[in-house]
């Protein structure tokens, strides 16, 4: 079994291939959920923050159940990615997804992303309709972030 190290050095080699420029100073990393339909029940708002808690970046998804819980991602700083096509991702997958921040600054609809395993497989991934202040809110890393700074 590789180490964590060793996976993460096979992963980002793999990248390397397609995105030279990248390193781990310009990269960050966390965990994504992906889901066809997330954020149905009772515990919304806990579901959002205990993902953040666990490292949380992102969500994937066909659809969210409801409005208030992608909103809640927002607020805690998470990629509520929408996803059309069919994917079938595996657990030992990553997903790349170079100039997110541009890509959210610049309104961009469609932001190509690439699922890393063994090779990279490219992906179509939407943020769909969010407002100007959901963008600053995520560019900033949660919604108290963006109330310190404004």
């Amino acid at each position: 079994m590789c180490s964590t190290s060793d996976e993460m050095k096979s992963v980002m080699n793999t990248i390397k291939e397609k995105f030279p420029e990248v390193k781990g100073s310009n990269t960050g990393y966390g965990s994504t959920i992906f889901a066809v339909k997330p954020g149905d029940g009772s515990a919304r708002e806990q579901a959002a923050s205990c993902q953040k808690v666990l490292g949380g970046w992102a969500n994937i998804a066909k659809e969210y159940a409801t409005k208030r819980y992608r909103s809640n991602l927002i607020n805690w700083g998470m990629l509520p990615f929408v996803m059309d096509e069919d994917f079938s991702f595996d657990i030992d997958d990553y997903v790349f997804v170079p100039g997110v921040a541009d890509a959210i600054k610049n309104k961009t609809e469609i932001i190509k992303a690439y699922v890393v395993n063994k090779d990279m497989k490219e992906i179509n991934l939407k943020l769909g309709e969010l407002t100007d202040d959901e963008r600053d809110i995520i560019l900033a890393g949660c919604l108290i972030n963006y109330y310190k700074t404004n």
